[in-house]
């Protein structure tokens, strides 16, 4: 399987918007937001303190007049260095490149299936800086099998559901947590795509470092190609 033609397969699943989250919020809601290590606007906040970048992020959107700040993929982020799951003490080895898309908006919200599939693996990722509960869903479409990913859910998320279960698309499959489950983290969605993946259940790297940047950028593809939020 050729990274390109997986790629090109994603971007023609649908020539439409995809939502993964509540459908009650329109894409015209929706705003771009820089979370990366190139961001002045940044240094004005304490990025490690999960309620200050919430009331940034909600001062954002209130000026934007939107509901959902979405972006990150392949951006280098400065917030990963105040947890020791990233291995910040190493420039080699620290991993803070993002492999999936944030979607930043209130705890509570519904989460979405973004195609049909099944429930692969579930896990609650306890560790400081971690997705919290996380769900993996499994896809077959055409001749291709693929994963994605949803991190940073409430507990409740992982109570009623089993591997092997059946999902359609559109279908509300979690809730997103509070910053005391996720991982203390402003309440997001991280979606991310991939390929391939490999023995890991309830969890997959959803940071890289620099040096293997060449593997993950290919592996997990850019989630946009396929929720086209413009």
């Amino acid at each position: 399987m050729q990274t390109n033609s997986f790629s090109t397969f994603l971007s023609q699943i649908s020539s439409d918007f995809i939502p993964v989250i509540t459908a009650s919020i329109p894409e015209e809601s929706y705003f771009p937001l820089d979370l990366s290590s190139e961001n002045d606007a940044l240094l004005s906040i304490d990025i490690s303190s999960s309620l200050d970048m919430e009331a940034y992020i909600d001062k954002l959107l209130l000026k934007k007049n939107a509901r959902v700040a979405y972006g990150g993929y392949l951006e280098k982020r400065a917030i990963y260095q105040r947890s020791t799951h990233f291995n910040q003490e190493n420039p080699e080895t620290e991993r803070n490149i993002h492999l999936g898309m944030d979607l930043w908006l209130e705890a509570g919200t519904d989460v979405l299936a973004v195609l049909d599939g099944e429930i692969h693996s579930f896990k609650d990722n306890t560790n400081f800086g971690d997705y919290g509960p996380t769900i993996i869903l499994k896809h077959k479409r055409d001749s291709f099998e693929f994963y994605t990913l949803y991190g940073h859910l409430n507990r409740e998320s992982l109570t009623k559901i089993y591997p092997g279960q059946k999902v359609k698309q559109g279908e509300v499959i979690a809730q997103l947590g509070a910053a005391t489950v996720n991982g203390d983290y402003a309440p997001h969605l991280h979606f991310q795509v991939i390929k391939e993946i490999e023995n890991f259940m309830g969890d997959y790297p959803g940071v890289c470092s620099k040096k293997d940047f060449e593997y993950y950028s290919k592996n997990c593809p850019n989630p946009n190609l396929l929720l086209k939020i413009s």
